[in-house]
């Protein structure tokens, strides 16, 4: 393929900043949105299968995942939007291509999406006594199981839409298949199985580590059920290790069933530094098992998973920089730079300091809550996060119109 035609696809107006930021930023947002992603599946399977048990110690914890996997969707999707934005930015003519060629299911992820989180509320409807009186969901599987296959589902579309993008070469075969134009925009044309099922698997893993700190959370609340507590481990340590040993296998039958435009990156040291990253998440829950009064080491095995999860996602990235080089001669790196300074600031303000001071102010609450029984007793430190919380909020919302207002009055005085 002509490589100048993908040349003459790049913004003129070029980056804000150095796509090297983009890049770097879009590896990060990446490794947290799947890591949610892989969070809420796991949940879901878990209160799938507790509700089918007849187990007490399954079903105690189906209802404390069906929770999870709610505020696990509200996470996956703002942690979602940034990695959507650098990518339209460094590869925009391939990735709206792709959705362009798969227009009907692009549109449809979002409504299959919404239908999924109002289906968990739904199943909460049906039983209020979780949240009332802390016991058991007892009725409602299947908005259990319908919420899993559709965010299954939606997985499945971006997955297609994100390998159709390194596919440049097919685009009007599946455009025009024999000569003959499709504009419908419901094919889902090229399904990487083993990729698909490898980032699919990582929800055992990654739902383990979120057990193990689950596990120390009550343990320093005061539970005295101290049974569930080692069942609660054991299900930790099993879901753990039979997710490392499934991901290793499907890693390595990926990188065998590489397309021919991607092999190059077999020949690389990449897939050893991925492989790496696996075999960490195998030896976790050994790690987890030896050091299982260690209050520290069983938070931070959420911490060291996503650690592994963001080392994946720079491997994954390598994959479709070096593919999209290789093939069509896209050098993200020599996108023009036209330095914009207050988008720039503004992005960085608003992800550090009010993002940063929000979620530390939700991080400290949850935890002061999981150290006691009953009412929670802020201390100064906490209401102060909250204050400042609230008050940066409110400064951002204020600063965001104000920067519009400017903008469009300054428009007018130059373009009179």
């Amino acid at each position: 393929m002509n490589p100048q035609i993908f040349a003459s696809l790049m913004d003129q107006a070029g980056a804000p900043a150095h796509p090297l930021i983009f890049l770097i930023l879009g590896v990060v947002t990446f490794a947290l949105h799947i890591a949610a992603v892989a969070v809420t599946l796991g949940a879901l399977l878990l209160a799938v299968r507790g509700m089918m048990s007849a187990d007490k110690n399954a079903r105690r914890l189906a209802g404390t995942m069906a929770f999870t996997a709610k505020a696990g969707v509200g996470a996956l999707v703002v942690l979602g939007v940034a990695p959507l934005l650098f990518v339209q930015v460094v590869y925009d003519p391939f990735w709206y291509t792709s959705n362009v060629l798969s227009a009907g299911w692009t549109i449809g992820f979002l409504f299959l999406l919404m239908l999924a989180y109002l289906m968990l509320y739904r199943f909460q409807g049906v039983n209020p006594q979780m949240h009332e009186r802390h016991e058991p969901p007892v009725r409602g599987l299947v908005w259990l199981a319908a919420a899993l296959v559709l965010l299954i589902v939606c997985g499945v579309i971006i997955h297609v839409l994100a390998v159709q993008a390194l596919q440049p070469a097919q685009w009007m075969a599946w455009y025009a298949p024999n000569g003959v134009v499709d504009p419908s925009g419901l094919g889902l044309h090229e399904v990487g199985v083993a990729r698909l099922v490898f980032f699919l698997t990582l929800a055992m893993p990654a739902t383990a580590a979120w057990l193990y700190g689950m596990r120390r959370y009550l343990l320093s609340a005061g539970e005295t059920d101290f049974e569930y507590i080692d069942w609660l481990e054991v299900r930790a340590f099993r879901m753990g290790r039979a997710g490392g040993i499934l991901m290793l296998v499907l890693g390595v039958v990926w990188m065998l069933t590489l397309p021919e435009n991607m092999r190059w990156f077999t020949d690389t040291v990449w897939p050893w530094i991925g492989a790496a990253a696996v075999l960490f998440l195998c030896a976790l829950p050994y790690i987890q098992r030896r050091r299982r009064l260690c209050v520290t080491c069983n938070y931070m095995a959420g911490g060291m998973t996503v650690v592994a999860v963001l080392v994946l996602g720079a491997v994954r990235e390598i994959l479709r920089y070096g593919t999209l080089a290789r093939q069509v001669g896209w050098e993200a790196l020599a996108y023009k730079v036209n330095f914009d300074v207050a988008s720039t600031v503004i992005f960085f303000v608003t992800f550090l300091a009010v993002g940063g001071t929000c979620i530390a102010y939700m991080l400290a609450l949850a935890w002061k809550a999981g150290q006691c029984k009953g009412a929670v007793a802020t201390d100064g430190l906490i209401d102060k996060l909250g204050a400042a919380s609230v008050a940066l909020l409110a400064a951002w919302f204020v600063g965001y119109f104000a920067v519009a207002l400017c903008t469009v009055a300054l428009g007018w005085s130059t373009n009179p």
